[in-house]
């Protein structure tokens, strides 16, 4: 098999990155855009030793789960690869992630159940991070095409709110017509690097952020007027990243119009929300997700609840109501100050958040006689250490409840915890990012009597 070969292909299988999986020549081959039941002919693009990758040129047997997507570019950029996809098939797609882990992991025996669905399929991100740059001469915005920094210009971000999409184009044109420098990565030159507009549904406030290479520029005082004036919009903030890098966001915020925070809710709860704070994006699923952890839960107006990872206190205050008390862990003293502000907010008086390392800090509290029932952990990507684990169990919980968005260290974890003395019997996957591979999944582990 060669670069620029083109080749007939049976779709077979989806990829956890959503791709569609061939085998030719006992090599595996990754076709973009390609579904399972599918007859395409395709292009090689890389040969490695075990696998290649291709592109569709002509779609010979379409999938009957298949749908028309009139803006390709979604899937091309990974801003939506499941958009061609019917979304019954997508939770389906979910689903089967979860089982096939947990079958490597040797743990067939586990339930898992169906994917929760999302109450929307599009629309429903409440932020965006976009980048910005020069096309052709032109200030544009829009997502990097996969695997690559060539920027595909985009008017419809179709997974966010379309307020958030006005927003965006607003602010763009904003930039063009004051001649705002766009960032260039290559020279490391220019002025704004990204856009970022997050939007509450619950208030409609709407907060831009600037992310540029500077903390000032000729422009910036009469574009934040400016952007100040656009319908929604209550805070404008410059986030200044000086640095070479790939990394989104830089240390430092300023205000540069309006208000520091906006509010948006989970369920009946309040919460402030800063320019760094983590808040999950899909704002209508956030509520399903957590009631489904605390009904498995089982809690009781007894327990003791210590959530680690506990951001702005998410989960930690939706918890309270239901429990006698919620002590809340995280290493970001940003986080934890707009935790216990979010506890004043919401006059809950049983939970408290304070700045650390869980695996330091439990072990303390278990040392000064706290009993504790239930943790609550909901770790980034790369799961959990086991440092932590083994922290977790020393302080010798009832129950673990685990919300993942990564299954597969989410298994891995699990499994240590099972060699650690802990059950769990089944799993729910949640869809949180519809129309992308994206999973979260939420299981209870129990100590074994």
């Amino acid at each position: 098999m060669q670069k620029n070969q083109l080749v007939e292909l049976e779709i077979t299988d989806l990829s956890y990155e959503a791709m569609g999986v061939a085998h030719l020549d006992g090599l595996t081959v990754f076709v973009n855009n390609a579904l399972p039941g599918e007859m395409v002919k395709a292009k090689i693009l890389k040969v490695k030793k075990n696998f290649a990758f291709a592109k569709i040129e002509k779609i010979l047997t379409p999938s009957p789960d298949r749908i028309s997507v009139k803006l390709n570019q979604w899937v091309q950029t990974g801003l939506a690869s499941l958009a061609h996809l019917t979304y019954q098939k997508q939770l389906a797609f979910k689903r089967m992630q979860v089982v096939n882990l947990l079958k490597k992991a040797h743990l067939d025996s586990i339930k898992v159940n169906e994917t929760v669905a999302s109450p929307k399929e599009i629309g429903y991100r409440n932020k965006a991070q976009v980048p910005v740059r020069m096309v052709s001469g032109k200030l544009e915005i829009g997502f990097f095409r996969k695997h690559s920094h060539d920027l595909v210009p985009l008017e419809n971000f179709f997974t966010t709110d379309p307020e958030i999409d006005r927003v965006l184009l607003a602010v763009r044109d904003l930039l063009r017509e004051m001649k705002v420098p766009a960032y260039d990565e290559l020279h490391h030159k220019g002025e704004v690097r990204y856009l970022e507009v997050r939007r509450s549904r619950a208030t409609g406030e709407i907060m831009v952020i600037l992310i540029c290479l500077h903390k000032d520029f000729p422009q910036l005082r009469k574009l934040a007027k400016a952007i100040s004036q656009i319908s929604g919009v209550v805070s404008v903030v410059l986030n200044h990243n000086p640095q070479k890098t790939n990394v989104i966001l830089g240390k430092h915020d300023y205000l540069l119009a309006g208000k520091a925070q906006i509010v948006d809710k989970i369920g009946d709860i309040s919460f402030s929300i800063s320019p760094k704070s983590f808040f999950q994006i899909n704002s209508l699923q956030t509520p399903r997700l957590y009631d489904l952890a605390i009904k498995q839960a089982d809690l009781k107006p007894s327990d003791v609840v210590i959530d680690a990872y506990s951001g702005i206190g998410t989960i930690g205050l939706s918890v309270a109501k239901h429990v006698k008390e919620v002590r809340g862990i995280e290493i970001i003293d940003d986080a934890v100050r707009d935790a216990n502000a979010n506890a004043q907010l919401n006059q809950i008086h049983n939970a408290s958040y304070v700045t650390g390392k869980a695996e330091e800090i439990m072990p303390k509290w278990a040392e000064s006689g706290l009993q504790t029932d239930v943790i609550f952990v909901d770790p980034p990507r790369k799961g959990l250490t086991e440092e932590f684990i083994k922290a977790a169990v020393a302080t010798q919980p009832k129950k673990v409840v685990y919300i993942s968005c990564n299954p597969a260290t989410q298994v891995r974890d699990l499994q240590m915890f099972m060699d650690l003395g802990y059950d769990f019997h089944e799993i729910t996957p949640v869809d949180m990012f519809p129309q992308t591979p994206h999973v979260e999944s939420v299981t209870v582990l129990e100590r074994k009597k």
